[in-house]
């Protein structure tokens, strides 16, 4: 069997609590990997490596680390198959969409190659006499993130790149489901030349999680996962005095007027709620009809959902896979098992799925329920599955009232040809990232990510901007070089004055 071990000063370094958790194959249910689980003792060793290798690289000049990351980006280039093939392996989506969360990963990467640029600080002049004011910006030292299981090469990338590129050292614990590929990141990031300990790789569940969130040698943490997590990370870590970036859960709705390309609306609906099984935190799960739209729309999506080929990743017909455990497939189920109950009509029942060959995999088809109450369970939690909400509004102002009711506020979509309805809805709705036309509105990497409202604790979103000034704090230098013929100015007690 397999195993997969730490990644720590540039090396693999078994596990030593003699702790492995399994890694399953989705598709055939079978364990293909053990995973190491780190003890608190470990996760103490790798922040005293991360903590010597900044000691030189947090003082390294700009040129050495982008010399670094161009070389990254070039190695990560030339692996991106067989990353997605480690993605497809543990993860169990198609390879196609691994594919695509690399490319997407990378363009962080290529943010993180301009941080000459980003990093350039400010300079006022005589701002009084002979006194000079600068800003700088400067590392925090060892960062840690924590990362989840539905993009074990993409979110990694949101993280470190910036990190290490901004002058920090970096502690990464991937979700234990699918570890593969982040010690696969870290290394192509060591044949790229990055010295050894500035990129970590500690694996591990709860105990590792919690070890880095007390640990006094930890300046900041960045995670992406679930909202309970999220907000514990965030209590967790600031309580311990740590810079935190934690975003939560989801419930994005898809908005649709009654002057919408319905075609159009249904092939968007079911692209971005049924992709990668559903295991997106930007999934649209919910498509809110306006108007008479409803049943119309309804039985496109039908349409299109039904036509939707399920099979393992790393079959080129595929284009869903499996869910990443039997435990979540059945929790999965549940909802939709549970909706007609609660009042949903069920369209399209997704359980009980199974492909030929393959039946001890964790398989479920698509799920397409109707008629939607707010209060029932189906809508009210983040299902993060294939299973798409169809609720119905009457109007475009109702539609946004049940969208800002949501206690998330991840992403949201509006479909409509009224330019004037889709400006409203840009500055009416409560969320962080916005689509119009656009079901998935994922952020390029100069920009940032990151919702409103239970989908982000915390003050920065992840990458961008946002990213770069997460991980260095600011610092304001001011200076004053007297003239030689300058008397000296004496004792004066008084409030300094500019003049």
């Amino acid at each position: 069997m397999k195993t997969v071990n730490h990644w720590i000063g540039g090396k693999t370094v078994e596990g030593a609590s003699g702790n492995y958790g399994p890694v399953t194959d989705p598709a055939t249910g079978e364990v293909t990997t053990q995973v190491a689980l780190a003890s608190a003792d470990e996760v103490d060793a790798a922040v005293r490596v991360a903590q010597e290798a900044y000691q030189s690289w947090g003082q390294s000049s700009l040129a050495a680390r982008t010399k670094v990351l161009f070389a990254y980006r070039a190695l990560l280039d030339a692996n991106r198959d067989a990353i997605a093939e480690l993605i497809t392996a543990e993860h169990g989506k198609v390879h196609s969409d691994a594919l695509g969360e690399v490319a997407r990963g990378l363009e962080i990467v290529e943010l993180a190659c301009g941080i000459t640029t980003q990093l350039k600080g400010e300079l006022s002049t005589s701002v009084s006499n002979r006194v000079d004011v600068a800003a700088i910006r400067q590392p925090l030292g060892v960062v840690a993130g924590i990362t989840p299981f539905n993009f074990p090469a993409m979110v990694p990338m949101w993280m470190f790149p910036l990190a290490v590129a901004c002058g920090n050292t970096f502690i990464l614990k991937p979700s234990e489901k699918d570890p593969s590929a982040a010690n696969k990141l870290a290394e192509l990031a060591s044949e790229a030349g990055l010295p050894a300990g500035v990129l970590n790789v500690v694996h591990g569940d709860k105990v590792a999680v919690d070890a880095l969130l007390s640990h006094p040698g930890i300046a900041a943490v960045s995670f992406v996962g679930s909202t309970p997590i999220a907000r514990h990370i965030h209590t967790t870590a600031s309580a311990n005095g740590k810079r935190v970036q934690a975003l939560g859960g989801a419930k994005n709705h898809m908005l649709v007027l009654p002057d919408a390309d319905l075609d159009a609306a249904a092939d968007a609906a079911v692209s971005a709620a049924y992709g990668s099984a559903g295991e997106r935190c930007m999934a649209i799960s919910a498509v809110v009809a306006v108007g008479s739209i409803g049943d119309e729309l309804v039985e496109k999506i039908r349409e299109r959902a039904e036509k939707i080929k399920i099979g393992p990743g790393n079959d080129p017909d595929s284009e869903m896979g499996p869910l990443i455990t039997a435990a979540h497939r059945d929790k999965v189920a549940s909802y939709v098992k549970g909706a007609a109950d609660q009042g949903a009509d069920v369209v399209l029942d997704g359980t009980g799925y199974t492909v030929d060959g393959f039946e001890q995999g964790h398989w479920i088809g698509l799920s397409l329920l109707d008629n939607v109450k707010t209060d029932s369970d189906a809508y009210r939690d983040e299902i993060f599955g294939p299973v798409l909400c169809v609720l119905r509004a009457e109007t475009y102002e109702e539609g946004v009232a049940l969208i800002n009711a949501s206690p998330f506020g991840n992403g949201t979509a509006i479909f409509t040809r009224d330019g004037g309805a889709a400006r409203r809805f840009q500055l009416e709705i409560e969320a962080g990232m916005v689509g119009v036309n656009v079901p998935i509105p994922v952020p390029v990497g100069y920009h940032s990510f990151g919702g409103w409202k239970d989908s982000l604790f915390g003050d920065h979103h992840i990458y961008g901007n946002d990213g770069i000034h997460f991980y260095t704090r600011g610092k304001v230098v001011t200076t004053r070089w007297p003239d030689p013929s300058e008397a000296p100015a004496g004792v004066d007690l008084g409030f300094p004055r500019n003049h």
